[in-house]
């Protein structure tokens, strides 16, 4: 616990530094042309509750409940210093029933920073400091609808029909950071999560809750130089921590950006396994090649005792400029970590530029088979965004499937829902959102997982553009 000398010393620093970084975001372009404030980008600026929505193709009777997607949507944006990761939470839901898309609804995350701005009240609950802003990833946890973000604030509760409820530390049970990524151990129903926060460089941590939803453990660990640490993973023994050359730059703060982590060629690049039943001393470092990854498809432990995770990665992140992520991809990779040589040897499984792979979650952490990436732009700097196509990779055959989305179609991250809770892997549906930028609307696809090349089998219509985010996830009935 930091001593009340360092607690002032923080406080003192963290004032000055806040004072230059509004004096500089002052002096930059307020007319500036933002490539993540217009264009397929621009921010919605209603909620909106739509009913009776029209539906094309057959969707599955077995689906029922809602599927429910979370991204940046800026309420009254100024792009001095804005980066893509840090805009107000809007999370976008359609309600499905027996074949049928009951409703849309759009709703912002009610955060305080979201009503400094003079958007809607904020929701009561507890808060982790100044910063609450909820933007990355909403799923069901501990039988709550939870919205979610990386790097210090607490999550969001959100209700049936996704209006905010509260901010929650998880009934008084969360005092640390916590994360846009936990993972479910589906064997035990655990999830497991590795949390940081901007204001401690020297620690992040191993969070552990329970079935119920509630924390059983925060564990330190320590770090240097601030790492950003977007994703982890599970096997059965190892918690997997990804340490990589994405650092907290004062500087860049100071320079009145919002998101203040950057490409750093100096911190080593390694993967930590953390023992699940050890302690955090018994970590086990393995030193990986520079890169930087923000998503695994699914990691699990070999034979030999070696460990393979399944990730897409990049050459380099946020070196290319502040306006949002940016590096070149390398693809979709293989890692196999040796605990004995402690070394991680990369090799590709298709080289082909692609994010946001997702599998059968009832096989995280356990071997798996099956593998739904989305194809990406290869620029470094880019919006993110482009035409592009679903692939489906077999794992054991390396064969690989693939549908394009079409001309101005752009395809966001798919899940896999399976036909029952007991189906065989892969046995089920893909569904994501498309977004048609030459009309302005979107649609909620369908497809059947192991023949995504056949199209579609049904869509749900939204009359609207849902502006591209990050994570989307099925909450059945």
């Amino acid at each position: 616990m930091a001593s009340e000398t360092e607690v002032k010393i923080r406080a003192s620093v963290t004032k000055a530094l806040n004072t230059s970084a509004a004096l500089h975001r002052k002096l930059k372009n307020p007319f500036r042309k933002h490539m993540f404030l217009t264009g397929i980008h621009e921010p919605m600026t209603e909620e909106l509750s739509l009913d009776h929505l029209e539906v094309s193709g057959d969707i599955p009777d077995a689906i029922n409940g809602t599927y429910a997607r979370i991204g940046p949507n800026p309420f009254n944006p100024d792009p001095r210093g804005h980066h893509w990761f840090v805009g107000d939470g809007m999370v976008h839901g359609i309600r499905l029933s027996s074949g049928r898309a009951e409703w849309y609804h759009n709703r912002y995350i009610r955060a305080r920073t979201l009503e400094t701005k003079g958007g809607p009240p904020a929701a009561e609950g507890p808060r982790r400091g100044a910063r609450d802003t909820v933007n990355t990833n909403v799923l069901k946890l501990g039988g709550r609808t939870l919205a979610l973000v990386e790097s210090g604030p607490f999550p969001f509760e959100l209700d049936s029909n996704l209006d905010t409820v509260q901010s929650t530390d998880l009934n008084g049970t969360l005092t640390r950071p916590f994360s846009a990524h936990p993972h479910e151990d589906p064997i035990s129903g655990e999830w497991h999560a590795i949390t940081y926060e901007p204001e401690t460089q020297d620690t992040v941590w191993h969070v552990c809750l329970s079935k119920a939803g509630e924390v059983i453990s925060e564990r330190p660990i320590s770090v240097a130089d601030g790492p950003s640490i977007h994703e982890c993973s599970l096997t059965e023994d190892y918690i997997i921590v990804f340490d990589l050359p994405v650092t907290l730059s004062m500087a860049v703060l100071a320079q009145g950006f919002h998101f203040p982590f950057r490409w750093n060629a100096r911190h080593a690049a390694r993967v930590g396994l953390l023992p699940r039943r050890g302690t955090v001393e018994e970590i086990i470092w393995c030193d990986v090649d520079p890169c930087y990854v923000f998503h695994v498809a699914n990691s699990f432990q070999n034979t030999d005792g070696s460990v393979s995770i399944d990730c897409c990665a990049y050459e380099s992140m946020f070196a290319h400029g502040p306006d949002g992520p940016n590096g070149v991809p390398c693809g979709f990779e293989r890692w196999h970590v040796d605990p004995e040589k402690r070394r991680v040897t990369r090799a590709a499984i298709d080289p082909s530029a692609q994010e946001f792979p997702r599998i059968d979650e009832r096989r995280f952490g356990q071997s798996y088979r099956h593998a739904w990436v989305v194809s990406q732009p290869r620029e470094a700097v880019s919006n993110f965004v482009a035409e592009n196509a679903l692939y489906h990779h077999d794992l054991e055959t390396g064969e690989k499937r693939r549908h394009d989305f079409g001309p101005d179609q752009v395809g966001g991250e798919f899940v896999f829902i399976p036909r029952a809770p007991d189906a065989d892997e892969a046995d089920g549906w893909l569904m994501g959102l498309v977004i048609d930028a030459r009309n302005d609307s979107t649609q909620l696809q369908f497809f059947g997982a192991l023949d995504i090349e056949k199209g579609p089998v049904g869509a749900v219509h939204i009359p609207h553009r849902i502006p591209p985010g990050f994570h989307g996830n099925w909450i059945p009935d």
